[in-house]
């Protein structure tokens, strides 16, 4: 009973199946090519710090942790990645955002999409849009001032128009993702020590 439950209501919604673009260990090379050791770091938000992310950004992450993967060379810290999952009313986007130890952003990759949007995101890909967010600062200051960083309006601005109308709202979707990693960065990422 509850299978045909779920599959009704996954018709009803018409997600498809998650299809992988770039698997995980391609998209830690890529944004960490440096890299020959990694370590998770998990940050488990407070409540307060999960409403102000959310009050900004109208997203947490799941279960109140967000999780960085730290990317180390000769015991050096050589940069940082963490994986956002965008959930669309077409299913579920993902994407990894690498950042350099200075706190810029290094690559930015789309690891999952789902059967229907997977044409959407390889053309929203395509237009060059992951080169735009190269160098793109996470800043520590307040809340606000990191939410208007020049990803707003982002990539999804700057090519509308060059691609058709499902791929430039998979460019919003996108555009929210690498947000929400520089946000997540900015304001709970503490480079190691050691």
């Amino acid at each position: 009973m509850s299978k045909l439950f779920v599959g009704a209501l996954v018709a009803l919604l018409h997600i498809t199946p998650t299809v992988v673009l770039v698997k995980r260990e391609d998209a830690v090379k890529s944004c960490l090519p440096a890299a020959t050791a990694f370590t998770a770091r998990e940050i488990h938000l407070s409540r307060t710090d999960a409403h102000r992310l959310h009050e900004a950004l109208d997203w947490g992450p799941d279960d109140g942790l967000l999780t960085f993967y730290i990317g180390k060379s000769a015991g050096a810290a050589v940069g940082a990645l963490t994986f956002i999952r965008i959930d669309t009313p077409h299913g579920p986007l993902e994407v990894a955002v690498g950042f350099r130890p200075d706190g810029t952003v290094h690559r930015v990759e789309v690891t999952k999409a789902t059967v229907e949007t997977k044409p959407w995101v390889l053309e929203a890909v395509r237009s060059g849009v992951l080169d735009r967010y190269v160098g793109v600062k996470a800043e520590a200051g307040e809340l606000g001032a990191v939410v208007k960083t020049p990803l707003v309006p982002g990539g999804a601005e700057s090519y509308r128009g060059k691609v058709g109308q499902m791929a430039a709202y998979m460019l919003e979707q996108i555009d929210k993702g690498v947000q929400r990693a520089v946000v997540a960065y900015g304001w709970y990422y503490r480079p190691p020590t050691s």
